[in-house]
C-alpha cells in the first residue's frame, strides 16, 4: 500500500517578490513536495497546478496557505473541493484553518469560498470607486509611479483595515502581503499615518 502524501501548493502573482512566506508554512504544516508558481490568479494555465492535480492519489492531502491560492471563484473552488472527495484526497488552507477531513471542514471551506470570492469584488469595487472620486476631484487618476495595479489594489485594501483597527500582521494575512515593509509602503502611499512608527532616514 503506497503511504499518503501531504502535498504544498504556492502561488503568487508576477508582482509579488518570493514564496518565502508560504514555503515557511507550508513546510511547518508537514508537506513533503510542494509545488510553485508565479503566476496570476486569473490565468487559465497553470502547469504547476496541473502537474499536482496529476500526483493525487486516494488518502493525498493538499495544503495551501490560503484559499484564494488555489481558486479564484465560488463555484471553481466547491468544484474542484467535489472532484478531490471524489479522489479520496483532503485538502487543508492553513489562514482559514479548513480541514476537510471533518464535515464542518468541508463546510467551512464553501463558506470561506464565497467570502474570497466576495472579498475580492470588494477590493475591485473600493479601487474603481477611488479612481472615479480622484478623476472628479480633478485628478488623472491611476496608480501611482512605480507600483503595479495588484498593488494598489492591495495597498487600498490594507490601509482601510488599518483605519478600521487591524494589525499589520492580520493586514498581511488577509490581504497577502509577504513582509511589513511591504504593508508599511502600501500604508504610505495610501497617505496613511501609521502610529508607532518612524520612517528611517
Amino acid at each position: 500500500m503506497v503511504n499518503e502524501m501531504i502535498f504544498g501548493y504556492i502561488r503568487v502573482s508576477k508582482e509579488e517578490q518570493n514564496y518565502d512566506l508560504q514555503i515557511d508554512a507550508l513546510k511547518k504544516a508537514g508537506c513533503q513536495q510542494i509545488f510553485k508558481e508565479k503566476i496570476s490568479g486569473a490565468s487559465k494555465h497553470r502547469p504547476e497546478y496541473e502537474k499536482l492535480l496529476s500526483h493525487l492519489r486516494e488518502g493525498d492531502v493538499v495544503v495551501i496557505w490560503r484559499i484564494d491560492r488555489l481558486g479564484r471563484t465560488t463555484l471553481e473552488l466547491i468544484k474542484l473541493m467535489v472532484e478531490f472527495r471524489e479522489k479520496g484526497v483532503e485538502f487543508k488552507s492553513l489562514t482559514e484553518g479548513i480541514d476537510t477531513t471533518t464535515p464542518m471542514g468541508r463546510i467551512w471551506f464553501m463558506l470561506n469560498a464565497v467570502f474570497a470570492e466576495n472579498e475580492r469584488e470588494i477590493i475591485r469595487e473600493r479601487s474603481r470607486a477611488g479612481l472615479a472620486a480622484a478623476r472628479a476631484r480633478g485628478r488623472l487618476g491611476g496608480r501611482p509611479k512605480g507600483i503595479s495595479k495588484d498593488a494598489a489594489i492591495k495597498a487600498s485594501f490594507a490601509a482601510l483595515l488599518y483605519k478600521q483597527g487591524k494589525s499589520i500582521k492580520e493586514i498581511r494575512e488577509k490581504v497577502g502581503i509577504a513582509s511589513n515593509a511591504t504593508v508599511y509602503k502600501y500604508l504610505k502611499s495610501e497617505g496613511v499615518e501609521i502610529k508607532g512608527w518612524v520612517q528611517s532616514r
